[in-house]
């Protein structure tokens, strides 16, 4: 049985069409692995704490020298880990708000990376230590963006999850979302063909 981890951050929660398509996602795995187990992270309902110099603090204090709070924001700081070690794949759904990814995806990401433990520096530069493992990226848009210099999250995407190891990243973008219904139309349309070729 396939462990999937999704993560999702749209304002819209399951509404959101990027939440959709994690749903259609999660659909053609059912269909290509048969039964699999669905661990669900909503960042827009369970928002991770944005980092600031006292959480920051607690990963940089050694284990004997940690109070209680530090000692608890790092056992959050591994328990978001320790979900994304034990997925067999990563399913992530990203709309696009005012160019960039949504504010409380990028403070999930400041808590699972963690020198040491998900990467490390080397004389070489660093190096991710997350076992590699395929991640469905599935970006909405309301404008279209993807290959163009507009298009911020799609290389921010692949530098954060290369750095942690993460390289095997498959993105399906759903764009100009608000440029029409057909438009809309087209693009979901063409999104959804996109999973079901990128999971088969």
């Amino acid at each position: 049985m396939k462990n999937v981890l999704v993560i999702t951050a749209s304002i819209f929660g399951q509404d959101g069409q990027s939440s959709q398509l994690v749903e259609r996602t999660l659909e053609q795995l059912k269909k290509t692995h048969g039964e699999i187990r669905i661990t669900h992270r909503d960042l827009a309902e369970e928002p991770v704490p944005h980092l600031d110099a006292s959480r920051f603090g607690a990963f940089l204090t050694g284990t004997d020298d940690r109070n209680d709070q530090q000692q608890r924001i790092v056992d959050y700081s591994d328990s978001l880990i320790e979900e994304v070690k034990q997925a067999d794949v990563l399913v992530m759904g990203v709309p696009m708000y005012n160019f960039g990814v949504p504010s409380v995806l990028k403070a999930y990401f400041d808590h699972i990376a963690r020198a040491g433990i998900t990467f490390r520096y080397t004389e070489n530069g660093p190096v991710g230590l997350l076992e590699d493992r395929p991640v469905y990226i599935l970006a909405a848009r309301g404008g279209i963006y993807a290959g163009t210099p507009n298009d911020s999250q799609t290389p921010f995407l692949r530098l954060f999850l290369g750095f942690l190891g993460l390289n095997d990243v498959h993105f399906v973008y759903a764009e100009g979302l608000n440029m029409g219904d057909d438009q809309k139309e087209s693009a979901l349309n063409e999104a959804s063909r996109d999973i079901e070729t990128l999971t088969a």
